[in-house]
């Protein structure tokens, strides 16, 4: 593995530890961006004209743009697309419950979990707290790494059927995690934030939180060449777009790029997209239009600058699984550190086009690196991404890419440490063609 590969892998591996929550995420990329000048704004402030580079923020979600001395509002926009969260296990509002004499938590499965790989691991808890202030409500960040939380499995000695007939797991009865002996204790929970945040537990009115896997991030195999960690899909993608923004804020082609280039991080891709922050709300439209108004456009302006706009949507893609390859679609053999992977689907699971699918090609040659192509197994239901909603809501050419992965949605993921590397150098060429 040549040295920048390498170099960029460990950069991923601690950008995810990081980020246990999308909120941290957030955090984490809006540090990395201010490293290279961006500065936040908030949406409730008129927002400069002057030409720079900006971000906001709302709850786990982020959007970020380059604007330039050039640039006018007629011109499109080039926009990289990815999401925050993660599949996993949340921390109900009334959580103290217990049984048998064991103290546990009342938790909901968040997305399509592998609910299998949540067992019998040291878990922590992340995410945000809502807190009073002095005038209203506060948010604060917390991150508890530390062994607080363990589902454990049920013994095989009694349950000797799981071999026949596989591990039946039901969210409501077989995921409460155990974190103490004794009564149930009401309000327990809330004095262990409470201890964290050094507050009184009345302080806190709410909370958004969920359990995250306590096993580092770390390279994986013989020759090192694969990556353990949690979260890849989607922070990989997260880490790859935030990545190929400050590249191009590094050699000053941000700026002069044709397209203004933008980067946007959904939360709640894994539930719907259905929130104030989500691809399918007014976020990612209101920002184009509110950066169009900053450089004096029209409404017609708007329009034109989508029409000349396009969109990289970028989730984690399924490399072949080499016990389960009839589950794959055997004319299109997807490997860990093969490239990016663009992902097509007739039905629009997947935005791409034809004519998208160009613009991910072009930048792929750009940048030298090499990509692959997935289609999925016309017998087995598709999943899908920000992709078909982004382009629907803003109406303009969408394609979708990944990189390579094993155990999508588990706790615990594997990828090659040589594709974030060329993940992240794809997106800077599509930011910033060079024949634009």
């Amino acid at each position: 593995m040549q040295d920048a590969s390498r170099a960029a892998a460990q950069e991923l591996l601690a950008f995810i530890d990081a980020s246990p929550s999308p909120f941290h995420a957030c955090a984490t990329a809006a540090a990395r961006l201010a490293c290279e000048g961006f500065v936040e704004l908030d949406e409730g402030d008129a927002w400069p004209s002057a030409p720079g580079r900006h971000l906001i923020r709302r709850g786990g979600s982020l959007v970020a743009w380059a604007t330039g001395v050039q640039h006018r509002a007629t011109d499109g926009f080039r926009i990289v697309g990815a999401h925050t969260d993660s599949p996993n296990l949340r921390v109900k509002p009334q959580p103290d419950i217990g049984h048998l004499g064991y103290r546990q938590l009342a938790v909901e499965v968040y997305g399509g979990a592998l609910l299998n790989s949540w067992l019998d691991r040291d878990l922590g808890l992340s995410g945000r707290v809502v807190v009073r202030g002095a005038s209203g409500a506060d948010e604060r960040l917390v991150r508890i790494d530390r062994p607080l939380l363990r589902v454990p499995q049920l013994a095989i000695h009694l349950d000797r059927e799981i071999g026949d007939r596989g591990l039946l797991l039901n969210a409501q009865q077989h995921l409460s995690p155990i974190w103490g002996l004794g009564d149930r204790r009401p309000g327990g929970f809330a004095a262990l934030l409470a201890a964290e945040l050094d507050i009184d537990p009345e302080g806190i009115v709410a909370w958004d939180l969920m359990a995250h896997d306590l096993a580092p991030t770390s390279f994986a195999g013989a020759d090192e060449e694969l990556l353990s960690a949690p979260r890849l899909d989607n922070l990989c993608s997260s880490w790859a777009g935030v990545e190929a923004l400050c590249a191009g804020a590094s050699d000053g082609t941000l700026e002069a790029a044709l397209a203004i280039p933008m980067l946007v991080l959904f939360d709640h891709e894994e539930i719907g997209s259905a929130s104030e922050r989500g691809a399918a709300s007014t976020l990612l439209p209101t920002v184009v239009e509110r950066i169009g108004a900053t450089l004096g456009g029209s409404r017609d302006d708007l329009f034109r600058a989508l029409a000349r706009s396009v969109c990289c949507s970028a989730d984690m893609a399924h490399a072949t699984h080499p016990n389960y390859a009839d589950r794959h679609e055997p004319n299109h053999r997807i490997r860990l550190n093969g490239g990016p992977v663009l992902k097509v689907n007739s039905n629009l699971r997947y935005a791409t086009d034809g004519a998208s699918a160009a613009a991910f090609v072009l930048a792929c040659e750009q940048a030298k690196v090499p990509h692959q192509r997935y289609a999925h197994r016309s017998d087995l239901p598709c999943g899908s991404t920000i992709g078909p909603i982004t382009a629907a809501r803003l109406g303009i050419p969408t394609f979708d890419i990944g990189a390579p992965q094993l155990a999508m949605h588990s706790a615990r993921e594997l990828c090659g440490a040589e594709d974030p590397a060329h993940y992240a150098a794809a997106m800077a060429a599509f930011l910033a063609p060079q024949d634009a």
